[in-house]
């Protein structure tokens, strides 16, 4: 499948998503018109949308179709967004842009983006509660495994260790924990709720579905780490060399910059090799993989 057919792919995807969104989010105009006015702004228009084009892609290899991987990978995406606008504040990291604009909180003001953030992530949960994905069991698991990839031990647990570390020299395991927590458990989420809004798979396809998105959750990180020291403010959306300044323990700061694009190209392969059981069934998952080792923003 070549390059342009998968850029097509991802700009389709895309489109789908952002227009989902907008039809799922309250009105502009509706009442609290402020309140619902940031929440657009804070997840419509920018964003690479990756957590989406990993649960479409996830959701070939089950056969699920469209409308239900709109729903699992809308669902997603706000939890990103929400958690996007927390971390901005200034009791988190106190960031002024985001996606090339204003942080949430800067554009509007603290108290609404605190609310922007609940009421994101109560939507995610509407919607796959409201919405026909599967049978009960199915809409159950998918509902729980979100919730926890969102809470105390996934996602919120993972910042927490993030602001605790300020300062610290933590060691690769320690620096592995906290972002298998804060950044990859939302993508391993969306990559299994992908697959579960389909057909089950067998034990061992989902072992090695698990594996993968446990990699290229990593592998993200690791990417993003890279890129705060070498991409410019322009190139990122958001400010570049914030960590370095904040005295955040980083893989770069922890490995060194060659040692961490050798470890990414490492995650990269562990996650490809955990693909080879589902053959072609996998090759929008094998050019995902590529496309967040080698991305430049």
């Amino acid at each position: 499948m070549s390059t342009t057919a998968f850029a097509d792919w991802m700009a389709a995807t895309q489109a789908r998503v952002e227009n989902a969104l907008a039809r799922h989010l309250p009105p502009a105009e509706s009442i609290p018109a402020r309140l619902h006015d940031a929440m657009r702004y804070a997840t419509l228009g920018g964003g690479k949308r990756v957590r989406p084009l990993l649960a479409f892609a996830a959701g070939e290899l089950s056969g699920a179709t469209p409308e239900k991987l709109e729903i699992v990978a809308c669902a997603v995406e706000l939890i990103h967004a929400y958690s996007l606008v927390h971390d901005d504040l200034p009791c988190m990291d106190d960031d002024v842009l985001r996606r090339g604009r204003p942080t949430c909180h800067v554009e509007f003001d603290e108290p609404t983006a605190l609310l922007v953030g609940d009421s994101l992530q109560t939507l995610a949960f509407e919607l796959l509660a409201s919405q026909p994905i599967g049978e009960p069991k199915q809409q159950l698991e998918i509902i729980a495994l979100l919730a926890h990839a969102s809470g105390s031990r996934g996602m919120a647990g993972g910042q927490a260790l993030d602001l605790a570390a300020v300062g610290e020299a933590l060691d690769q395991p320690e620096l592995e924990l906290m972002h298998a927590l804060k950044t990859g458990a939302l993508i391993r989420a969306a990559v299994l709720l992908g697959a579960l809004a389909g057909q089950p798979l067998s034990a061992d396809e989902r072992g090695k579905l698990d594996r993968f998105a446990k990699r290229a959750g990593l592998l993200f990180q690791v990417v993003d780490d890279i890129l705060d020291c070498t991409a410019s403010t322009a190139t990122l959306g958001k400010t570049a060399g914030k960590d370095e300044a904040a005295e955040k323990p980083t893989y770069v700061s922890l490995l060194g910059l060659d040692a961490a694009r050798a470890y990414a190209d490492e995650l990269r392969s562990d996650a490809l090799a955990a693909l080879s059981i589902f053959g072609e069934r996998a090759t929008r998952l094998t050019q995902l993989a590529d496309f967040i080792c080698h991305r430049q923003f």
